[in-house]
């Protein structure tokens, strides 16, 4: 039974990486499945997959009667070409697999079981910032994309993590940057971590994205009208459904050939992605996405 579990997961982690490599062989403009837009995504931009890795490891399994639940991490490499140049995509993928009777059934991206979970108002907007010294700083963005880069798939153990850790990985490749912590103790003023207590907007997408356009000093973001206008180290915010519901937070660590952002991510671990993330479950025709130049 077991060699017949693996054998469908492999099979089954196969058929995926095939499937987008024979999509980008066949550049095709019709958009059904997310392996279709990605290779689409790519298509338009003048890019191409000419070369993609997937390995899985299992994690953990669980037997409920005649149904077998088998929890496995499924790594992504693909190599990019981009006029001249290639670069290296990554993404971890958690995902779920559901067998009945020794047959694979069901197969679905899920949160990681391990993560710690926290309750957290995701209703918060613009809070005005009450802080009287004015926090002036020189922002590194080296830094900070040296920091996205070392753990955009490893977790720091001086901060808490997340279910949906993306917005607490960007804060802490900001902080790394040497942007000042204000507003402490109050959860809704400021953006700031300390310990075992942060602000809201340094966890939670929806509060990030209203904490940056209304600072007024510390941690400040400057909205642009469009991505090529950013620099690395600087941030996009997403709305997935278009519903003024903030959900997600990535940083810019390099530029494309065309001058278009590729980003570092958590939550769905990710390096070197292109920023418009069609390539996402989460994705949907009625995206909106907000690009920040952080301010100094």
């Amino acid at each position: 039974m077991k060699e017949k579990i693996i054998r469908q997961l492999h099979d089954l982690i196969e058929e995926r990486n095939n499937r987008l490599v024979q999509l980008a062989e066949m550049r095709t403009d019709h958009i059904e499945t997310i392996e279709e837009r990605k290779v689409n995504m790519h298509s338009k931009r003048g890019a191409e997959i000419v070369r993609s890795f997937v390995e899985g490891d299992i994690i953990r399994s669980l037997q409920i009667g005649t149904l077998l639940l088998v929890d496995y991490v499924q790594h992504v490499e693909q190599l990019i070409r981009m006029k001249d140049s290639v670069y290296m995509e990554e993404q971890f993928d958690y995902r779920r697999a559901v067998f009945e009777n020794g047959e694979l059934v069901n197969d679905k991206t899920v949160t990681p079981f391990w993560e710690k979970k926290r309750n957290i108002d995701h209703r918060l907007k613009n809070q005005e910032n009450d802080v009287s010294n004015d926090e002036r700083f020189v922002y590194n963005r080296r830094n900070a994309v040296r920091y996205a880069e070392r753990w955009w798939n490893d977790y720091n153990p001086s901060y808490n993590k997340f279910n949906d850790n993306c917005t607490n990985f960007i804060s802490q490749c900001l902080r790394a940057g040497d942007a000042p912590m204000i507003g402490h103790p109050n959860r809704t003023k400021g953006w700031w971590y300390q310990s075992n207590n942060w602000s809201f907007s340094w966890s939670v997408a929806h509060a990030f994205r209203w904490h940056l356009s209304g600072a007024k000093t510390g941690l400040r973001g400057q909205e642009v009208q469009s991505a090529k206008e950013l620099e690395v180290g600087d941030v996009i915010c997403y709305d997935f459904n278009g519903d003024g519901r903030w959900q997600h937070t990535t940083l810019i660590v390099a530029k494309d050939p065309n001058g278009e952002p590729l980003v570092n991510a958590q939550s769905t671990n990710s390096r070197m992605r292109y920023w418009t993330y069609e390539d996402s479950t989460a994705w949907t025709p009625d995206i909106q996405y907000k690009f920040f130049h952080i301010v100094d």
